[in-house]
């Protein structure tokens, strides 16, 4: 845990570090009782704007998690409308972030950017199953060298009320590169191209810019059996 703390932390964070320590500052200096609960909250935003470091695969045609948290959903799903990708369904790898997770978005694949699109919503539990309908998001459609198309939504959450995204369309992008973060505890889904399952199931954790999703020459055409928590 004190490793986390030497951590560098994400530029968007410092304000809200900033914020936290004047208060714990005024608290030491004029109220007392209060200092303590604001410095441990003013340590906790220290560790919720951590950046670390990650390791991510190279091999072409790997899918790579897009955040840490867990699986919430394994299935097929409509990507959002705004996008412009059709209406058949396609494979979505749901993760939900809670606010001790690391909350930097990653790329998740080789790719370019096609779309980015800010759709308003509601502020419903990132673990609830409407959330990726009526959640205010962003979503970003990405296509492959090979032409086929790929998508990874910001979704924000009960607490979290604000979606950082610095992709713009036509911009080339590489797996495992750091394209925004969500304050603070959020959802973010990840549809795969057709025909590639996913190798991640229910109930998994993932550790963004690190945890293979996919890969699109694997010859297995069925994703491993979930696993209910």
């Amino acid at each position: 845990m004190l490793a986390d703390f030497l951590i560098p932390i994400h530029r968007e964070g410092w304000r809200f570090v900033g914020i936290f320590a004047g208060v714990t500052l005024v608290a030491a200096l004029f109220i007392a009782p209060l200092f303590w609960p604001f410095l441990l909250l003013s340590l906790w935003c220290v560790y919720f704007f951590r950046d670390p470091p990650r390791l991510t695969p190279q091999r072409e045609g790997l899918f790579i998690a897009p955040a840490d948290g867990l699986v919430r959903d394994v299935g097929l799903a409509v990507p959002p409308a705004e996008l412009g990708l059709g209406s058949a369904p396609m494979m979505r790898v749901s993760t939900f972030l809670s606010v001790f997770d690391v909350h930097i978005n990653r790329v998740p694949v080789d790719a370019v950017v096609e779309t980015v699109a800010y759709h308003p919503g509601k502020f419903l539990s990132a673990a609830d199953d409407k959330a990726s309908e009526e959640n205010e998001r962003t979503a970003v459609s990405l296509r492959l060298a090979d032409g086929r198309s790929a998508a990874v939504i910001q979704i924000a959450g009960l607490v979290a009320r604000r979606i950082v995204c610095h992709l713009k369309p036509g911009q080339p992008v590489r797996a495992g590169e750091r394209y925004g973060l969500i304050r603070f505890g959020s959802r973010t889904d990840l549809y795969l191209p057709d025909g590639v399952m996913p190798l991640v199931c229910r109930g998994q954790r993932m550790i963004g810019g690190e945890t293979v999703i996919a890969d699109i020459t694997t010859a297995d055409p069925q994703p491993r059996s979930a696993v209910e928590l």
